[in-house]
Order: structure tokens, then sequence, then C-alpha cells
């Protein structure tokens, strides 16, 4: 299902293709950007400003050491499926402030992943329930981060409140195998929900 990053010029298949667009979301600081900078096979966009103290009324900036923040979107794009599927991933930013624009970020996207942290699970709500308010299916990635505790998948659904269907998968946003096993639970989840057979 697709093949790590080079440094080649990737273009897009000849053949016919289905182009998917797939949110990349969660609260600030999680590794979004990280994840769509590990996964994509072109160089990826990404509109990131070094934050200043001005923020610190309008954004809760209690990630430690995190010296930059996305301000408008992420992009990257993920061939997979023997060139079939092209996947476009969207990052958005995670702070508050951001929230009049999920509506523009979430139009056409097929799915979401959602990334947390478990250090600060209750930071994720608020994306989660955008996500369910646009009508969008999506999986939850937990990034694992030295300090994070570590809960079974049970604990974890019970804590985030997601229902039994939602796939809950631990990753590593910085590997490129873990986060692509991200999409794919996300991708199995999508086509199942649908009711496609493959």
């Amino acid at each position: 299902m697709g093949s790590s990053p080079s440094s080649a010029p990737v273009y897009l298949p000849d053949t016919d293709h289905e182009r998917v667009k797939i949110i990349v979301a969660g609260p600030f600081g999680i590794g979004k950007t990280t994840m769509i900078h590990t996964l994509s096979e072109i160089p990826s966009l990404h509109t990131e400003e070094v934050m200043t103290d001005a923020a610190a009324c309008v954004d809760e900036l209690t990630v430690a050491d995190k010296k930059t923040t996305t301000v408008a979107i992420d992009f990257g794009r993920l061939t997979i499926a023997a060139g079939r599927i092209v996947l476009y991933l969207f990052g958005t930013p995670g702070q508050r402030r951001f929230k009049p624009l999920w509506s523009d970020y979430a139009r056409g996207a097929l799915g979401a992943l959602v990334i947390v942290d478990t250090r600060r699970l209750a930071d994720s709500f608020e994306i989660m329930d955008l996500i369910e308010e646009s009508g969008l299916d999506y999986a939850v990635a937990v990034n694992q981060f030295p300090e994070s505790p570590e809960y079974d998948e049970e604990t974890l659904r019970i804590k985030l409140d997601v229902e039994d269907h939602t796939p809950v998968v631990i990753c590593d946003a910085r590997d490129w195998n873990s986060s692509l096993s991200a999409l794919r639970a996300l991708a199995a989840h999508l086509v199942s929900r649908a009711g496609v057979s493959l």
C-alpha cells in the first residue's frame, strides 16, 4: 500500500485513479505536521509560523519546546494501491480560533484520522466533536510520545468516548510504516462503513 517517500519527483499515475481527500486532525502540538511530512511522497506543504508571547492570550500553549504552529493548513500526497488511489492529506490547525474554517477543511473529505496524545486526551474532544458534526467517519491514532502513559484499547475507548466500530490504533507520527498503518486502519474503516467489498 504505497512506498516510502524518496527525494525523486513523484508524478500522478498515467492510469485511471481515484483521488481521495483525507483530513488529519487533532489538537495543537499533536503530530499532524510531522505525520504528513512523514507520509508525503512529494515535498509537503506546511504553513508554520513562529509562536510569540502574543498568542498566549488566544491559545493554550501547553506543549513544551513547541516553537512553531500551523496557521493555515498542511498538505501532502500519497499514492497507494499500485497507483489506483491517490490520497490528499490535509492537516488542520489544532487551535480553537481556527474553528470557523473547519467546514471548508472538511468539504469533500472522505474521512479523518484524528491524532491524540494520552497525556492530554481531553484536548481532542472538541476536534472529535467537529468531525462527528460534519458527518465524517474517522479513526483515532494515538501518537506515542516518550512521556505518554500507556492504556489498553478498551480504556482508551472509554476515555475518548468513541463507538465500538471506530478504529483506535497506536502509532509514531515520525515513522513511515507506523503512520501508514494508521492510514490503513482508516481506509479499512471507510470501506467497511461504505459497505464496499474488496
